[in-house]
């Protein structure tokens, strides 16, 4: 597996600096990158960023290891279009939507790594799936794995089309969760809880179900079965939750979906 030595030496070019790149780039500081090897590029950076020993808006090393591309794929041919081509570098792109043909135009011959993270990243608890171009060798796909490494899990596809179900599922994925925390948090109040204990109480109990369900080695459905006692307060809950035609299960299916033919909308649009 690859480590952030090469890296440190020859240099790393951000481009975008928001959420995601802001929370990939906190969890490679925390992994040893040195601050002065990153070069950021962008114009509206945060000042959290600001004197903290990177290069802001700097001139590019002549032969960086690593360009990650960081924009919103609205932004991304714009952002091409201010970045050189690069020789023997690895061009990284978390961006949804944008193919890898995209940037195989800009980049001709350069090894390319498609990533779909999510914000859990921001505290080491992400996921990121990533896949690779013809050019890009094992050790481009080691080094893309240690990158996102640092900041949660990794798993490979075998295709680049299961990248718009990834992106619905999992990067998408935390906001669909924020709003279950909110929406439990409000039927908590519907119930008579305060609204402060209501929203501790979901958050708590989402976050440690989310836990429990990564650390656990059974099904979750093994799981929900073990909260449920037959005739009990859960199975009257879950009664209404898993009714297959107003429940969960095709709600989140027609979620996943739409997200899902976004990402397709918006690599088309990007070609």
């Amino acid at each position: 597996m690859a480590d952030f030595d090469d890296i440190n030496e020859r240099g790393l070019v951000l481009v975008g600096c928001g959420r995601m790149g802001g929370a990939m780039l906190r969890g490679w500081l925390a992994r040893g990158l040195e601050p002065g090897a990153v070069t950021v590029i962008d114009p509206r950076l945060a000042p959290e960023w600001q004197n903290k020993g990177l290069r802001v808006n700097a001139a590019l090393p002549q032969r960086p290891a690593v360009l990650v591309l960081a924009v919103k794929p609205q932004m991304m041919a714009d952002a091409l279009g201010g970045v050189p081509t690069l020789a023997d570098t690895l061009v990284l792109s978390v961006a949804a939507g944008t193919t890898i043909a995209t940037f195989e135009a800009a980049f001709p011959g350069a090894p390319i790594v498609r990533v779909m993270p999510n914000t859990p990243a921001a505290i080491g608890q992400g996921i990121s799936a990533l896949i690779g171009n013809g050019h890009a060798t094992p050790a481009h796909l080691d080094l893309a794995e240690t990158l996102m490494g640092a900041v949660g899990r990794v798993v490979r596809l075998d295709h680049e089309d299961q990248m718009d179900a990834v992106t619905a599922l999992s990067g998408s994925g935390p906001a669909y969760v924020f709003h279950l925390i909110e929406a439990m948090a409000r039927a908590g109040e519907a119930q008579g809880l305060p609204a402060p204990l209501s929203l501790d109480l979901a958050r708590m109990t989402v976050a440690g179900a989310g836990a429990l369900a990564v650390h656990a080695d059974e099904d979750p459905a093994i799981l929900r079965e073990n909260v449920t006692s037959p005739g009990g307060t859960t199975a009257a809950g879950l009664a209404v939750l898993m009714d297959p035609d107003t429940g969960l299960p095709p709600l989140m299916a027609r979620t996943v979906a739409a997200a899902a033919e976004r990402g397709r909308e918006l690599g088309r649009a990007a070609q």
